[in-house]
């Protein structure tokens, strides 16, 4: 009988090359136990799917543009979250984090250039974003859930505290 670990490696293969042959359909295994990320995720795999349909559905090049320009904006806040919860947890990795996604987001530009100066790379593109993404989640995020969840349970419990001991001392 095969180890979880296995079953997993499979299931996420064959997600992935799902995803590349068509839409990106979120599993359970993407999620990271931190609703607020696992929503801004499914957010992103809803504009990777956007694109899939325009790329697929004929769309004029101006929509397809449209698609990409509002998936950037929505990863790169996506980004500045998801570093902001790194550091108030105090990550000891979120340096590294960090320039994962500088990387990312200057090789998802120079597509977007590409794509501005005429080239259609929306193929490329989604190829790249369901490979990136697939593999952020699973390796990258997934060194941080711990820190942060820890962080979230620690600041729930001040906050619930919080009006007992203001009571107290109120």
């Amino acid at each position: 009988m095969p180890d979880s670990g296995f079953i997993i490696k499979t299931r996420y293969l064959t997600n992935l090359q799902e995803a590349i042959m068509g839409k990106l359909i979120w599993t359970a295994d993407l999620d990271t136990g931190i609703d607020v990320i696992d929503k801004q995720h499914r957010r992103i795999v809803d504009y990777i799917n956007q694109l899939h349909d325009a790329r697929t559905s004929g769309h004029k090049q101006e929509d397809i543009g449209k698609v990409i320009d509002e998936l950037v904006d929505y990863t790169m806040s996506h980004f500045a979250f998801e570093e902001s919860m790194q550091e108030e947890a105090n990550y000891p990795f979120l340096k590294a984090h960090k320039k994962v996604h500088e990387l990312f987001t200057k090789r998802v530009g120079s597509y977007q250039e590409r794509f501005r100066l005429g080239e259609d790379v929306s193929e490329e593109l989604n190829n790249l974003l369901v490979t990136w993404l697939f593999n952020h989640i699973k390796r990258d995020d997934a060194d941080y859930v711990e820190s942060v969840k820890q962080n979230l349970e620690q600041h729930d419990f001040i906050t619930k505290k919080k009006g007992f001991f203001s009571r107290l001392f109120g």
